[in-house]
């Protein structure tokens, strides 16, 4: 079986178990298997697959066919640039989030030096890491109840040489916290899906994204009550609080803040224009 004839047929395959961009994933399959560029499976059309390497690849679509995320099976997402290890444990991160994280590390970075975040909820470590590689002087807490996922965030950190700068701590919010400390900019991409709908989700996420990560409660709000209520007393003056949110929860987000003393800056949307994060600071 050639290059060609394995996208093909893999392609075909995907597209009958619903899977989207059937050949794109079939192609990300086939280049993670032979360890090539995706783009440089065209110049290899002819190429012979060895057995070895065809009974790999059919093994991987058809976990895929199975609506097993892509990234689980590859082991690995590209976010801002950075190459992150993902699993059954994380939450895999979105490409909306890389707004949400650029906004995070230019806010930080106009702090000066030794300016302080704090991430909540940090999953996988992609927006502690991002800020971390983004503003080498900064100080990074991460926190999260997953001890797992705090293992995974580490194996990131690690892999991009910033262990050393983000303080990793484990536990439910802001008890995570250190007592007294205080920071610049807390960000957070809180669960923040009604617990009624994860049913309705797509099998990659219903089945495979961790529940702690999407599960935000009866009406998805429950973790933006509690940063709400708690976030003030952690956050320096002029400093930003920074949350994404879901579609359709921008104003009961607002208002949220809103009755809790903060001041919404802005809404800012996402790639596909819809209201996806939002920036605020306490009143007075």
């Amino acid at each position: 079986m050639t290059v060609l004839e394995a996208i093909q047929r893999s392609a075909e395959f995907l597209a009958r178990k619903g899977v989207d961009s059937p050949r794109l994933q079939a192609e990300l399959l086939l280049a993670h298997q032979l360890q090539l560029p995706r783009m440089k499976l065209y110049l290899n059309f002819e190429r012979v697959l060895t057995p070895a390497d065809a009974d790999a690849l059919r093994a991987q679509v058809v976990r895929r066919g199975q609506r097993e995320p892509l990234q689980h099976l590859v082991g690995s997402v590209s976010f801002c640039g950075l190459e992150l290890g993902v699993n059954r444990h994380v939450l895999v991160p979105r490409p909306e989030t890389e707004l949400l994280a650029e906004a995070a590390w230019q806010w930080l970075g106009s702090r000066g030096a030794e300016a302080g975040a704090l991430d909540l909820g940090t999953g996988s470590g992609c927006l502690a890491i991002s800020l971390a590689k983004h503003c080498p002087e900064a100080r990074i807490v991460a926190t999260d109840m997953s001890p797992e996922a705090l293992a995974t965030a580490q194996e990131n950190a690690q892999r991009h040489a910033v262990r050393e700068r983000i303080e990793f701590r484990p536990g439910d919010g802001f008890q995570a916290v250190a007592a007294g400390a205080s920071f610049d900019l807390l960000v957070s991409n809180p669960p923040y899906i009604p617990s009624a709908e994860i049913e309705t989700l797509e099998p990659e996420v219903r089945d495979h994204d961790p529940r702690l990560a999407l599960d935000g409660g009866a009406d998805g709000l429950s973790f933006y009550r509690r940063i709400a209520a708690e976030g003030g007393a952690w956050l320096k003056p002029e400093g930003r609080l920074m949350l994404e949110f879901g579609d359709g929860q921008a104003e009961a987000v607002s208002a949220l803040l809103g009755q809790h003393g903060w001041a919404v800056e802005s809404v800012r949307e996402d790639y596909n224009h819809r209201p996806r994060f939002l920036v605020a600071k306490r009143e007075g």
